[in-house]
């Protein structure tokens, strides 16, 4: 790994993640038809073999893999998919976990995050894909854990609206510790043999017999330990209860903003509850999201946005919008500025914008320019610059907002990974911020993300610890406790 001058206190070495999507466009609507992106292989197991490939040469820790489980259906609606199609907005899209196994099998050490909801699927059944993909993978497999927000996936799954929010999340907390019971406490360490004898005690198997508010599951889990038993744990939420469920459950943990003064109280709220919770706050890895465009210099960099931003479709940039929102900007006039709008919520997230946005001061926030702003990079910070200018923006975003690593999207898949390596991480490895290889190779999701050979479980503060089934136990703590 990368050391610093020793006349310089040590610098924070970043978690480097590319952030994609398995569809033809993911921040980025309408861009399958720039000459350079394959977004539109996003159904080909070469296409992502060949990404996980290039990213593990340069020594990217993961690929984060979003998804969602409904279409964009709000914009021009209700439950209206017409304006999502054209521009490939996040649909049609397949399921991430599926992928993994062969991007492991052509790769040694980077890690995968994969998506997948709480809210929709039993914690049973999750458990032993996840076992099932860390197996396979040696261990380079991440949870990332969302609660949903679309109404479409609602639907889809036989409801007529979505389960309140924070309700979501109290069904979360529960999910996670039936899975901690199933991956930590069902398997005793040792219990698998394979003597002559036998191919595990089966007195080191046992059920967890959870009985919750939410779930019954009386187990065992049905399959033995994997790698790291739980996967690397992954969140992204940023309301008041999904900071306060990361802070209890995540090990990395993603915050968007667009600048990183608006960012450190998130960073330090979670931190502090973390350690309110009996966790150690400097285990949690904070990872920003942004799009970085990167070239030779400002100028040509400059240039390469706005060539691959012609690209964009305007109407599925509004698409995203109210997806993530919940609200329709069709129904407004076409010279609505949305910072006077009467409905509080899009005007405090657009006067965000302008108050933030770079070279929008002055500029009315009508759709257009909404369009405009969203349909490269999505809702999330732009950095465009060369090497030294980008990289300048990274290290005020480490120094102001304590975050310790980034998410890098894609403008252009996989080209702008592609101009990431080859400007930014040198320049990056010159100034001591990342490493010159994993530190170990071959080794798990959890081993690279911490820097520690050997650290493939959960961290002893960590809630799901408690279930830890250890070798001599005759069960484990947490269950003599019941």
């Amino acid at each position: 790994m990368a050391s610093s001058s020793s006349s310089s206190p040590p610098k924070k070495q970043l978690i480097v993640n590319a952030f994609t999507m398995q569809a033809p466009t993911h921040l980025n609507p309408g861009l399958y038809r720039y000459p350079k992106d394959k977004g539109s292989s996003y159904n080909s197991i070469q296409h992502w073999i060949s990404v996980a490939q290039k990213l593990e040469a340069a020594k990217f820790h993961a690929i984060f893999f979003a998804d969602v489980l409904g279409g964009y259906d709000v914009y021009k609606g209700p439950a209206n998919l017409e304006p999502t199609i054209p521009g490939g907005t996040q649909f049609p899209i397949i399921d991430p976990l599926y992928s993994i196994s062969a991007m492991a099998a052509a790769t040694q050490s980077i890690g995968f995050g994969v998506t997948a909801s709480t809210t929709y699927e039993n914690p049973y059944a999750l458990a032993r894909r996840f076992s099932t993909v860390d197996h396979l993978s040696g261990g380079r497999v991440g949870w990332n854990i969302v609660t949903s927000y679309l109404d479409s996936a609602a639907r889809n799954f036989g409801l007529d609206t979505q389960i309140e929010h924070d309700e979501r999340y109290r069904i979360a907390h529960e999910y996670l510790h039936v899975t901690y019971k199933l991956w930590e406490g069902s398997w005793r360490d040792g219990a698998v043999e394979k003597s002559e004898k036998r191919y595990a005690d089966p007195h080191g198997v046992r059920q967890i017999n959870h009985e919750g508010k939410y779930f019954k599951i009386p187990g065992p889990h049905l399959t033995e330990p994997s790698p790291q038993r739980t996967p690397l744990l992954l969140q992204a939420g940023t309301s008041t209860a999904g900071k306060a469920f990361a802070a209890q459950h995540a090990e990395a943990i993603f915050l968007n903003g667009h600048t990183p003064e608006l960012v450190r109280p998130s960073v330090d709220t979670i931190r502090k509850q973390a350690a309110e919770a009996g966790r150690d706050p400097s285990s949690i890895k904070i990872i920003a999201g942004v799009l970085a465009i990167v070239a030779e210099t400002d100028e040509a960099a400059q240039a390469k946005f706005e060539e691959v931003a012609s690209y964009g479709d305007e109407e599925g940039a509004l698409v995203l919008f109210g997806g993530w929102s919940g609200y329709d900007l069709s129904k407004y006039p076409e010279d609505q500025d949305f910072r006077f709008v009467e409905q509080p919520a899009i005007r405090s997230m657009v006067n965000h914008w302008a108050s933030t946005v770079p070279g929008t001061e002055g500029k009315k926030w009508d759709k257009k320019t909404i369009a405009q702003y969203l349909k490269l990079g999505g809702n999330g910070p732009k950095i465009i610059g060369s090497a030294k200018t980008v990289a300048d923006q990274l290290e005020k975003w480490v120094e102001v907002a304590d975050v310790d690593g980034f998410n890098f999207s894609a403008a252009s898949i996989p080209e702008t990974f592609e101009d990431i390596i080859t400007y930014l991480l040198p320049e990056l490895q010159k100034r001591g911020l990342f490493w010159n290889d994993y530190a170990v190779k071959g080794g798990t999701f959890r081993e690279n993300v911490y820097g520690k050979p050997g650290q493939n479980r959960l961290p002893d503060t960590h809630p799901g610890a408690q279930y830890f089934w250890k070798e001599g136990e005759e069960v484990p703590k947490y269950a003599q406790k019941n």
